[in-house]
């Protein structure tokens, strides 16, 4: 199932265990198994792609899950599954996918983007999807910053604490940042994974570099170092957008479009 949402009013994707420390806010797997469950009238585990954080976004977030064999799937599942959905989360499209597939196994790459609104006067309309940023930005050398990020490379230094990884290396094919359009500037990543919190950090990364001044080459400084401690900070996560999840083709010409 291919799934956008707007990820302010959520504590991230992972659902939350029930204890006294546990947040307020839902989360969009529990709330999209329930949603199921109703159709379904069977427990639901869904699993998705990745575990955004709270307040994250998706455009293009792909999910899975399974039912029992005797159950009716609804002509439009996407239809059914609206009066059981907040507004904030938009079922896109469902496809019948072979045994074999797994939304987050079978993923070899993703795309996500960041929005800055590099303005004088804070976005009124754009407040829950960017970061606001005041004084003007240097988008020459945030791409000139960008570059040092493509190409496989140890990413510790961009790991967030959190989700425990074998390893840090990981490759990273697209870092460009561009103008969307006057005022909204878009950093777009694409890469064969990412780590707990790393887009944001490598976005409050370049921006704390191109703020304070510093030559490009420090970013490969940081890189280098494999530590935490030696980057900038994270971006704000309502900047951020889960873009598009891709897949094998030969996996994805035997899934069927319901």
């Amino acid at each position: 199932m291919l799934v956008s949402y707007d990820g302010t009013d959520f504590c991230g994707w992972q659902k939350q265990m029930a204890h006294k420390h546990a947040p307020e806010k839902p989360s969009l797997q529990e709330t999209l198994e329930k949603a199921l469950e109703q159709i379904f009238r069977t427990p639901i585990d869904l699993s998705a792609s990745g575990r955004t954080d709270a307040g994250v976004h998706a455009v293009g977030q792909v999910c899975h899950f399974d039912i029992p064999e005797d159950r009716k799937i609804p002509k439009d599942l996407c239809w059914a599954l609206r009066g059981h959905l907040p507004d904030s989360i938009s079922p896109k499209a469902v496809w019948l996918a072979p045994r074999q597939f797994h939304s987050t196994i079978s993923a070899y790459k993703k795309t996500y983007k960041y929005w800055i609104w590099n303005h004088h006067r804070p976005p009124a309309l754009l407040a829950r999807y960017s970061w606001w940023i005041r004084r003007d930005l240097d988008i020459d050398k945030l791409n000139a910053l960008a570059a040092h990020l493509v190409g496989e490379q140890d990413f510790a230094s961009f790991k967030s604490v959190g989700t425990e990884v074998k390893h840090t290396v990981r490759t990273i094919h697209v870092a460009r940042w561009s103008w969307r359009r006057p005022g909204l500037l878009e950093f777009e990543v694409t890469g064969s994974g990412f780590m707990k919190q790393m887009v944001r950090n490598m976005v409050g990364t370049q921006v704390e570099l191109v703020q304070k001044g510093q030559p490009v080459e420090k970013i490969k400084e940081m890189i280098e170092y494999r530590d935490r401690q030696k980057s900038g900070p994270a971006a704000p996560a309502q900047g951020l957008f889960l873009r598009r999840v891709y897949y094998p083709k030969a996996l994805d010409s035997q899934c069927r479009k319901l």
